[in-house]
């Protein structure tokens, strides 16, 4: 267990970030190295594992509410120094966590063909998006646990050895990789069942050591034993809490769907193209989402502690590097966009489609690396609802005119970038709004000014 109530809060963010961003790079790394396999047979298969690997969001909205519920209740728990509580909360999102894997690996097997008919442009991509689909779920449906592990320790303030197992495990996929999908060495090419068969491995390779760890390495948290007994109270506290951030990145998945929706009237290339540029934006944002991921924890802790001044500090500092570090990425993507994805893909129009949405959407940038600040906040704070207000006011405002565009004439790809850049700034703002409340509403005895403008905290300029 780390103590996050002493100490110099920007020292305790950026080493709490800095294993983050390296565990968060390689877990992206898994999709990275699948579409640069992939990427050699064909549009037809790069847009088919971007569609299914757009389920990897409606994922991440359910394992997201253990990853908050369970990482922040933790958190407070440790800052109240009761381990008691610490262990029951982690064991009972375990709980939630395998039963959550076995409804989801019998729903995905039975229907996640049906999701596939409405999202993709023709057959060939439809079979592709099946076959990675059915290999990949494995690894889906171990993200639970592994999510319910990694948070209980990031709340304990513990965050390298779930780095360095996710380096170890995706060495591991960029080794299965070729072999699986192009046949190097075993001269049997499987393609984009391969892919998600790879994927699939390294994520049980990394369940078991983290299992493993935990086991010999862990004292403040112990694994559950086979006997629990569930505790509906307590399980119900982790889902409340972390059910309005799992809603946000359903959400996301619903915003995708609406744009993968959106481009299957175009070609596959199309669809090749948005999948691709978004997990380049995804690897971009490292960085930040890991600023962004760790600051919750340090928050937290000083929120139960009772020292609201080090939870104001926490959020000026995470303002101060979210935004500086997405000034930095905008200017990047501006000068040339296109070479990030020519690793990826030899067809120019699916380079095209890449480079003209982040061209777009890196203008978003900055009002996205302070809405990531107050999603963090609002975690810390115990109350993640405004967070999903904000989501779901940036889908509204984006999937209704996106929607009626797409039955024009004359729609053309580009209105749907500009859609998303605006909503952004939107969102941003109701953000900004919302948090302002509550931290004036939560920590008003504290003496602490009133929470300036998102200017002023964030870049300073």
């Amino acid at each position: 267990m780390k103590d996050l109530t002493q100490g110099k809060i920007l020292t305790h963010l950026i080493a709490m970030a800095v294993p983050m961003a390296v565990g968060m790079f390689i877990q992206t790394l898994y999709f990275l190295v699948d579409l640069y396999f992939v990427g050699a047979l064909g549009a037809h298969a790069l847009a088919g594992v971007s569609n299914a690997g757009s389920v990897f969001f409606f994922i991440m909205a359910l394992t997201q509410v253990l990853n908050i519920g369970c990482g922040t209740l933790v958190a407070h728990a440790v800052g109240r120094k009761d381990r008691v509580q610490a262990n029951t909360l982690f064991h009972q999102s375990m709980l939630i966590a395998a039963i959550c894997s076995v409804l989801l690996i019998v729903l995905g097997y039975a229907f996640g063909h049906v999701f596939f008919e409405f999202m993709t442009p023709d057959a060939m991509t439809r079979q592709a998006a099946v076959d990675y689909f059915y290999w990949f779920l494995p690894a889906l449906v171990l993200q639970f646990g592994l999510t319910v592990m990694a948070a209980a320790l990031r709340g304990a303030g513990v965050v390298k050895p779930v780095m360095l197992i996710s380096v170890v495990a995706v060495v591991l996929n960029i080794i299965l990789s070729p072999v699986l999908i192009s046949g190097w060495g075993s001269g049997v090419a499987l393609g984009v069942s391969g892919a998600g068969l790879a994927s699939s491995l390294s994520a049980i390779f990394a369940m078991v050591m983290t299992v493993g760890y935990f086991v010999r390495k862990v004292d403040y948290l112990t694994m559950p034993a086979k006997t629990l007994v569930p505790e509906r109270q307590v399980m119900l506290k982790v889902i409340n809490l972390g059910l309005p951030s799992g809603g946000e990145f359903l959400l996301t998945f619903m915003y995708m769907s609406v744009i993968y929706w959106a481009l299957s009237q175009f070609a596959a290339s199309a669809q090749a193209g948005f999948g691709l540029g978004v997990r380049i934006m995804q690897v971009l944002f490292l960085p930040v989402m890991a600023v962004a991921f760790a600051a919750p924890a340090i928050a937290a802790q000083n929120y139960a502690a009772g020292k609201y001044d080090r939870v104001q500090e926490t959020h000026r500092y995470t303002n101060l590097l979210t935004c500086t570090l997405m000034a930095i990425l905008t200017l990047v993507c501006l000068i040339n966009s296109s070479w990030f994805f020519t690793p990826f893909s030899d067809e120019p129009h699916v380079i095209l489609v890449a480079a003209t949405f982040l061209g777009y959407v890196c203008l978003n940038f900055v009002p996205a690396g302070f809405t990531f600040a107050a999603s963090g906040m609002f975690q810390a704070l115990g109350n993640t609802w405004p967070a999903l207000y904000s989501t779901a006011s940036r889908l509204v405002l984006f999937a209704v005119p996106v929607i009626w565009l797409a039955g024009q004439s004359d729609f053309e790809i580009e209105q749907i970038w500009v859609f998303s850049v605006a909503t952004v700034y939107c969102q941003a703002m109701i953000s900004y709004l919302l948090l302002r409340r509550e931290m004036n509403k939560k920590l008003v005895h504290t003496g602490e000014e009133p929470m300036s403008s998102p200017v002023s905290n964030s870049t300073g300029v």
